[in-house]
């Protein structure tokens, strides 16, 4: 049995969440899996669900999680190639990459070999420099190449979750096996929230997702300014947790400019079942970000059969279809999302037309079973390269 180490930023909770436990749950499959991560305070934690959990502590500031995990992780990763035989080390991004990275080439210097699987789920070169306000950020972005250019020489296998995200690795590494599936969502709670196909006589306009710059919220708002007055009984509600206080602010400071402030609603961040039952009830969900990998929250949304509303970026048109399943925009053309949004409150019977065909295609396009197999297509590639048999996996483009 193939003993797996995933290497991520991810922060888990103890228990796991309703969402985790699922996904675990479904990869323990696979083999012996091993997890680290991050925990949700500044307590280390160790423990087993379904999978062997390392998380660090959540220390306040991302730089200093950086450093955690590029001075910390490495150990950690050798102990567990040495103590529990981990063959495979899945990264969820070149940056964690480098973590495992500096294991594998350790670890070869003493005669055990490794696979490592870097992932992608956005722009990395760019994306983060969306997410908050960086200084010197000339000196980061150098680092940042740095830290990505080692990993990625030492990766045997790639996984992208888009075809934007696919053609990114291609440009690093060319010719390089990669698997693309999109990432993990507990599709069926969101498939339930909308089993009941009942009419919707709301004129709720839904935003899901963190509040940071890259996200586009500030974009959203001023769409909606636009058509505010042409239709007094919308609310604008945003779900989600601030994880960019200051952005976040703004946004509420722009709402009071706006004076917008009685038809927005903030939310904060919700359990899963609570989020589908705001997006079933919800005429449309919006996204219109910047830069995006492929949005888990748009399958979701769709699921529920609610169209979207996105902005053609990243992997966001290969599951929009614009005028059948939701509507694309160009990223912060607030004028033409005003439309889309007036289109929207103003045909609602078309509107629902949309949402149910968004969510059969939802229904298509992601299943546990099929995300399993992405990764069991995976280890297959990994089997191949520690034997030899093949210096390049298939791809399962």
């Amino acid at each position: 049995m193939t003993a797996v180490c995933f290497v991520g930023g991810t922060h888990y909770s103890w228990p796991l969440d309703r969402t985790s436990e699922k996904k675990f749950r479904a990869l323990q499959a696979l083999g012996a899996l091993f997890v680290i991560g991050f925990s949700q305070d500044l307590c280390p934690r160790w423990f087993i669900e379904h999978a062997h959990f390392y998380l660090l502590p959540r220390l306040p500031l991302p730089i200093l999680r950086y450093a955690e995990m590029f001075m910390l992780g490495p150990l950690l990763v050798l102990w567990l190639i040495f103590r529990h035989g981990v063959q495979v080390l899945i990264a969820q991004s070149p940056y964690e990459g480098f973590t495992a990275a500096v294991a594998k080439r350790i670890a070869a210097c003493v005669g055990r070999r490794v696979v490592l699987v870097i992932e992608s789920h956005g722009d990395f070169e760019e994306s983060l420099f969306f997410y908050r306000r960086i200084l010197f950020q000339g000196l980061y972005r150098y680092l940042m190449r740095q830290t990505a250019r080692f990993a990625l020489l030492y990766a045997d296998l790639l996984r992208a979750v888009s075809h934007p995200t696919s053609q990114q690795l291609q440009r690093w590494l060319p010719g390089k096996a990669i698997f693309q599936f999109p990432a993990w969502t507990d599709i069926e709670v969101f498939l339930r929230a909308g089993f009941h196909d009942n009419e919707r006589s709301c004129q709720h306009i839904l935003y899901a997702g963190v509040l940071i710059p890259i996200k586009g919220v500030h974009h959203l708002i001023n769409g909606f300014a636009h058509i505010a007055q042409a239709f007094p009984q919308a609310q604008l509600v945003i779900v989600g947790r601030e994880d960019n206080k200051r952005y976040a602010a703004e946004l509420k400071e722009q709402l009071n400019r706006l004076a917008l402030d009685e038809r927005v609603q903030f939310v904060g961040e919700v359990p899963q079942a609570e989020l589908a039952s705001w997006m079933y009830r919800a005429c449309v969900v919006v996204l219109p970000s910047t830069s995006e990998g492929l949005a888990r929250v748009v399958i979701e949304a769709m699921a529920t059969g609610t169209l979207v509303i996105g902005s053609h970026v990243g992997g966001l048109p290969e599951v929009i279809l614009d005028g059948t399943t939701g509507f694309l925009v160009p990223s912060g053309d607030e004028m033409t999302l005003a439309e889309r949004l007036r289109w929207v409150l103003g045909h609602p019977k078309e509107a629902r037309e949309m949402g149910r065909q968004a969510r059969a295609f939802a229904e298509r396009f992601f299943s546990t079973e099929a995300y399993t197999q992405g990764y069991r297509q995976i280890l297959i590639g990994a089997q191949a390269v520690l034997t030899g048999e093949s210096e390049h996996a298939d791809t399962a483009l």
